[in-house]
């Protein structure tokens, strides 16, 4: 059992800026409706080769996100064959083990999988995530002195271990799941940004 999986993640979800979780507090409205989306700029799965895919999951987040029990509903990407589909589900439903195990645990329930066609776009430090019909955010990087981006580390709680994330907010944030209680229409709000390499 083994992967290697090297990319960027785009994630927003409706905390103000900058959002709690990642330091181990509440969630700013009580819950956190996020959505988070890894792309794969090179990636093997015991094997499989999943290179220019991306996996999604928007969530439902009842509390502090440290606790779990998180709600979500999972999306791989529409041009996975079924051999790229199920290394990717095995890894993020903790059954590779590895870095990516540790954020699964927080899983409560999957409430659906779905094969969407997806959109997931870096250019000069902005970022586009189109997933499906189900989610739609633009997002952008704080800058601090010399136009570098602003980053957070060592934090308590990361979707991206090892790696530092570029903080910023979403200029729209759209998104809908009735079967999690999800409708999300906003601007300004959270985002986060970063390049990952988890090897297990």
């Amino acid at each position: 059992m083994s992967y290697t999986l090297e990319g960027k993640l785009l994630e927003v979800c409706n905390c103000k800026t900058l959002c709690p979780c990642w330091v181990g507090e509440d969630p700013d409205f009580g819950t956190c409706e996020g959505t988070l989306a890894w792309h794969f700029d090179k990636g093997n799965i015991d094997g499989v080769d999943v290179s220019g895919l991306t996996f999604a999951a928007l969530c439902h987040i009842p509390g502090n996100i440290l606790k779990g029990n998180w709600k979500i509903i999972a999306f791989v990407d529409s041009k996975a064959t079924q051999a790229q589909q199920d290394a990717l589900v095995a890894v993020y439903t903790g059954k590779k083990g590895g870095p990516v195990a540790d954020l699964a645990q927080l899983i409560g329930e999957v409430v659906g999988l779905e094969r969407v066609p997806m959109l997931f776009e870096v250019n000069e430090g902005k970022g586009r995530l189109r997933i499906g019909s189900v989610v739609e955010a633009d997002l952008e990087p704080f800058k601090g002195p010399g136009d570098r981006p602003t980053t957070l580390s060592d934090t308590v709680f990361t979707t991206i271990p090892g790696s530092p994330a570029y903080v910023g907010k979403a200029g729209k944030y759209k998104a809908k799941a009735p079967s999690l209680g999800i409708n999300v229409d906003l601007s300004g709000h959270n985002a986060v940004q970063g390049t990952f390499r988890f090897v297990s």
